[in-house]
């Protein structure tokens, strides 16, 4: 999209009701509508590899639902970002339900055509496994990137009953395959019980730091955005956020809720800090609306995506400026 081009923006909320019209993210149009787009939202409808309650598979379109009452202007990011680049729903990856390997492959292939097209990808979940093969895809692109990971959990497990390919093991094998920048990673909102230290020793080796929900309470989200932005640098950045980092009241619709996590207000400020850095792609996972009440979960996970969107939106609109620039 150059300068001149004008972005396809959401249905005009004065014209057409927000509770009426396309169901897509934030109603924006559909991928297939636009051609290409700086960001594509995309669903993966894939909760098998799960541990625990099921139904993270219906939750891209909870969240899509729960976007209906998103905005066009974000004033905690000063920005539009609907003016400044094109986004689209490139609506769902359809995956295998029964066979966990053949859905990592396909997430892959997809997500490879989608950041081919040169968008990038703002993905809801679905569950925690398929950030494997969306990192394999972002790192071809761009060699091993930052991870910026929000969970309640390490998800840095070696198996599950014996299976490489859950939702609790997606970043040791990321970290296996060299599809990360082991001196950029990053966990926040860990908390809970464990099996055993050797969880935190192995993790610790696998080049991971933490900040727990309680350094968030206890430090504040500005430090905290400031010690992460000086651990991403200027590397490119990947940010995966399991919806259970925040607290259960916060997300009760999630399927491993654990008691003592951060606020919605406190993982938001968290994304805003990290406008400087060089988001490339994200997610937004585990949100099983069976479980949900009132859509609290779902709408702070659409709360989450919409951040994450405008720092993608963001840095587009920089990156196409500085190409329009050194053109001219």
């Amino acid at each position: 999209m150059s300068s001149s081009e004008t972005p396809r923006g959401p249905v005009d909320s004065s014209r057409v009701p927000r509770y009426a019209g396309p169901a897509t993210f934030a109603r924006l149009p559909r991928l297939d509508e636009v051609g290409t787009a700086d960001v594509a939202v995309v669903g993966v409808p894939f909760d098998s590899g799960v541990s625990y309650r099921p139904g993270a598979r219906f939750g891209g379109n909870a969240i899509r639902e729960a976007s209906r009452l998103l905005r066009p202007y974000n004033p905690a990011q000063d920005a539009a970002p609907f003016a400044l680049a094109q986004v689209a729903d490139g609506g769902d990856i359809a995956v295998n339900p029964f066979h966990i390997e053949e859905a990592v492959e396909t997430v892959e292939a997809a997500a490879d055509q989608l950041l081919g097209s040169g968008a990038r990808l703002m993905t809801l979940g679905g569950d925690h496994t398929i950030a494997l093969p969306l990192l394999r895809s972002v790192a071809k692109r761009h060699g091993p990137v930052a991870l910026l990971h929000f969970d309640a959990h390490l998800d840095t497990w070696d198996t599950y009953f014996g299976a490489e390919y859950t939702h609790g093991t997606p970043f040791r094998r990321a970290v296996e395959e060299g599809v990360l920048d082991t001196s950029a990673l990053s966990h926040v909102g860990i908390r809970g019980p464990l099996y055993g230290k050797r969880d935190l020793d192995e993790d610790a080796k696998l080049g991971f730091g933490i900040v727990t929900s309680a350094d968030v309470m206890r430090r504040g989200v500005d430090e905290i955005a400031d010690q992460l932005r000086q651990r991403i640098g200027d590397r490119p950045l990947y940010v995966s956020v399991d919806i259970d980092c925040l607290d259960p009241a916060h997300a009760p619709g999630t399927g491993t809720p654990e008691a003592g996590g951060m606020t919605s207000r406190e993982l938001l400020e968290i994304l805003r800090g990290l406008a400087p850095c060089n988001l490339v792609s994200a997610d937004v996972v585990e949100v099983a609306p069976a479980y949900d009440h009132a859509e609290i979960t779902a709408v702070a996970a659409s709360h989450t995506a919409y951040e994450l969107t405008t720092l993608m939106c963001r840095r587009a609109a920089t990156t196409r400026e500085g190409r329009e620039a050194d053109s001219a």
